[in-house]
Formats: C-alpha cells, structure tokens, sequence
C-alpha cells in the first residue's frame, strides 16, 4: 500500500513544482475563458441569434487555433527538452522555426476563412429553425469574422513567442499579459458592444473589435518583455539575425511534427464537424452547445494546464535523459489531473442549472444547455485523463501515435457514431450527446496501454 501510495503521489515540493507552472496557466487561461464568458453573455443580450453566429466563427477560429498550436508545438517539444539539456542554441532553433511556420499557418489561414467566410458559416444552419433567425445568424457571424481576421496577426506572435517562454519556465510574463488583455478585453466589450462611454453601438462588431485590441495589448508585452529580458531569455539574442535553422533539425521536426500539425488541424476540424452534426437537430441546438461549451472552457482550465505541464515537465526530465524519474514523474501527474478533473467536473454539474440562467435566451435553450453541461461534466475525468495522455505522448516525440490516438479516433469513430444517430435514430440531442460522450472508454482505454507501455520514453535531443 506504501509502494502503491509513493508510486501515484508526491511529496510536496513535487506538487509545488507542478503547480509552479500550472497555475499561471490556469489564471491566464481562466481568467480568458471567464471574459469569453462575459462577452458571450453581452453579445447574448443582443439576441440569440447574434450569439449563434458569433459561436460559429469561434468554432472556425477554434480550428485555426489549434493548426497554429500543433504546428509550432513540434519545434516545442525539441526546445522542451533542449532547455532540459541547457542548449541555448538549441531553443534559439525551435524558436526560429515557429517564426517560420507561424507566419505560413497564418497567411493560409487567414486566405482561408476569407474566401470562404459566407460557405463555412452557413454549414452550421442547415437545422430546424426560420429561414429569418438563419439570416441573421449568418450576417452577425460575417460582421464578426471580418474584424477578427485582423486579431490573428499578433495572435500569432503571442503564441510564438509565449509558448517559448513557457518551455523555458517563464510562465508568468505571458500569465500577466493575459491578464492586461482580458481586462481591457471586458471593459471595451462593454463599451463598444452597448454604445457606452458616447461611441456608438457596434453589438458584434464591438465585440469583434475589443478582441483584436485587447490581442494586440497581449502581444506588445509578451514581446517587449520578452526582448527587455535578454539576460533570462538567451534564446532571443541574435534570434532574429537570421531565420536559419540547422537543417538537420528542420528535418526531425517536420518528421515529428507533421503528425502533429495535421493532428491539431484535423482534430480541431473534427470538434468542429461534430458540432455541425449536433446543429442538424435544430438551430437551438446550436445556442445551448454554445452555452454549454464556453461554461466547460472555464472549468476545464485545471485539468488543461495540469496537461501543458505534463508536456513541459516531462519533456525536460527527458531531455535530461532520466528515464525512470520521467516515469515517475509522469504518472504522478496525470493521477494529480484526473483527481483534478474529477473534482472540477462534479462542480460544473451540480452548478449546471446556474450557468445558462446568465443568457438572454428562451427556456427551452436554457433547459438544453443545462443538460449537456450535466453531461460534460460527468465525463471530465475522462477529458482530463486523455489530456493528460496526449502530452505524456507528445512529450517523447511520438506524434505519430498522437494523431492516430486524437484525430484518427473523432474521424474514425466520434463523427461517424454521431452521424448515424442524428440521421437514423428518434433519439434527441441530449441522448446523442451522451452516447458521443461514451464512447471515449474505447480512447481512455487505449491511452492508458499506450502510457503504461512506456513507448513515449524518449530523449529526442540526444544527437545535438
């Protein structure tokens, strides 16, 4: 029982470490999820409609994203574990390339959801609803998408630059700048959606607008702080001097981040879809996901930022080629991020039927959103467990695996399983939802092999 007990837990300073790194992460990415919030429910005193249509462009941007996450992620995984060696010039690299690909995913991107704005919005109104509701929708998500574009540009940055910092253990400066952004990000909401302060009413596109700003506001400070903190960031010095990178080392990455990329792309595409499939059952299906969906954001921020923690702390032990302490190490904290998840998960579905009280929306949608979010909840201990999974995975380079176990899995199995209940079965959303919900047994299953196997225990800079 000891064994078992030392094996599972550690001590405090352990948990001190983890929580050293992870809660920043959680306040900043709290503290955005709790704006979004805020901001969906003043876009919802808007009507439902505007609500609905500024929740479909946040699923396409959601795919954008996620493209961007994994395509910069795979030279993360090389700078997680060249700091855990001490190289530099090693970090300097990987940084290098996410420059690189951040600005490719970002121009294709952006060509992207331009062209095709008017088509991508309206696969999500092919439901039950009045063509009138549809119409509105469609036009609040275009007024939405056209300025949101602009907010992209130093979206991007901040990711470059933010997610570098945090392989190398600066988890604050990008927690703070997170924190300057959404705060101006709730105050102009208010300002610009209502017409307050003598500007004019702008609804969604103040709402567009007060993002972009609030982006640019987080992206000067993570970069300032970034160059003005040369001596703790020696990465930056001389980085920009050139764009080259070793080409050997462009090779390992695409080898091992290409999974990766198409990972995060068709993953994020697949959430997407799943969504799509779920609107087919009715335009209210639409606004209660979108409720339901920006309520489980806030909550999953622990389980979340105990993952990203997974990847940096484990990445590092790896690099330092300690394999048994990354063992260890690893699964004290994915039992720490389920335990964690658990207890999150109760919370948000006994407090299920508050949350949807905020909206400006009818009974019925309210009633829907406070079921799937029952739901939701019940199922986070699982969410976290594969979060968790993912970046144990990930952390030894073995984005192979990774894509088959999250992109693989939601096309292979999740959509189809979806599809087919919408179209050939009487059952309604919530049943649906609950049996796409189920299946993930079959993922936390082969997760779990996959962990306990060890084919992630890998020091991947090894050669350089």
């Amino acid at each position: 029982m000891a064994d078992t007990k030392r094996r599972l837990l550690g001590d405090s300073g352990f948990y001190k470490k983890v929580l050293l790194i992870a809660v920043p992460i959680m306040i900043q990415n709290g503290i955005t999820n709790f704006v979004a919030l805020l901001d969906n429910i003043m876009v919802g005193q808007l009507g439902t409609e505007q609500m609905s249509g500024t929740a479909i462009v946040n699923q396409l941007l959601f795919v954008f994203n996620l493209t961007l996450f994994g395509s910069i992620s795979s030279a993360g995984i090389f700078g997680a574990q060249f700091f855990g060696q001490g190289s530099t010039k090693g970090v300097r690299d990987a940084f290098r390339f996410k420059v690189i690909t951040g600005i490719i995913v970002l121009a294709a991107g952006m060509m992207i959801l331009s062209a095709a704005d008017t088509e991508l919005i309206s696969s999500y109104l092919t439901g039950n609803g009045e063509s009138g509701n549809k119409e509105l929708i469609l036009a609040s998500g275009l007024d939405y998408l056209k300025i949101m574009l602009v907010g992209l540009i130093p979206f991007t940055i901040t990711q470059v630059y933010a997610s570098t910092l945090r392989e190398t253990n600066h988890t604050f400066p990008p927690m703070f700048a997170g924190l300057a952004a959404v705060l101006i990000n709730l105050v102009l909401d208010w300002v610009l959606i209502f017409g307050k302060l003598g500007l004019p009413q702008m609804g969604v596109k103040g709402a567009a607008l007060a993002t972009v700003i609030s982006r640019v506001t987080e992206c000067a400070i993570v970069v300032l702080w970034t160059h003005l903190n040369r001596e703790k960031n020696e990465f930056i010095v001389g980085a920009f001097r050139s764009l080259a990178v070793p080409p050997e080392l462009v090779k390992r990455i695409i080898i091992s981040g290409l999974p990766l990329t198409l990972n995060e792309c068709l993953w994020s595409a697949g959430m997407a879809t799943l969504n799509r499939t779920y609107s087919m059952m009715g335009v209210d299906v639409v606004a209660a996901t979108n409720i339901s969906s920006t309520i489980f954001n806030i909550f999953s921020v622990v389980f979340i930022a105990l993952g990203n923690s997974v990847g940096i702390i484990v990445g590092q032990i790896l690099g330092s080629g300690d394999m048994k302490k990354a063992r260890e190490t690893d699964t004290r904290l994915i039992v720490f991020t389920v335990a964690a998840g658990a207890v999150t998960g109760a919370l948000m579905a006994v407090m299920s039927g508050l949350f949807p009280q905020l909206y400006n929306t009818s009974d019925n949608i309210r009633q829907l959103a406070g079921s799937i979010i029952t739901i939701s909840g019940m199922f986070m201990p699982f969410a976290a467990f594969l979060h968790a999974a993912y970046f144990t995975l990930r952390s030894g380079g073995r984005t192979f695996i990774t894509f088959l176990f999250d992109s693989v899995y939601i096309w292979a199995i999740t959509i189809p399983t979806a599809m087919l209940l919408v179209k050939f079965t009487e059952f309604d959303i919530l049943t649906v939802y609950f049996l796409c919900q189920l299946i993930d047994i079959i993922k936390v299953t082969v997760g779990f092999i996959l962990v306990k196997k060890g084919v992630w225990l890998r020091n991947i800079v090894a050669s350089e």
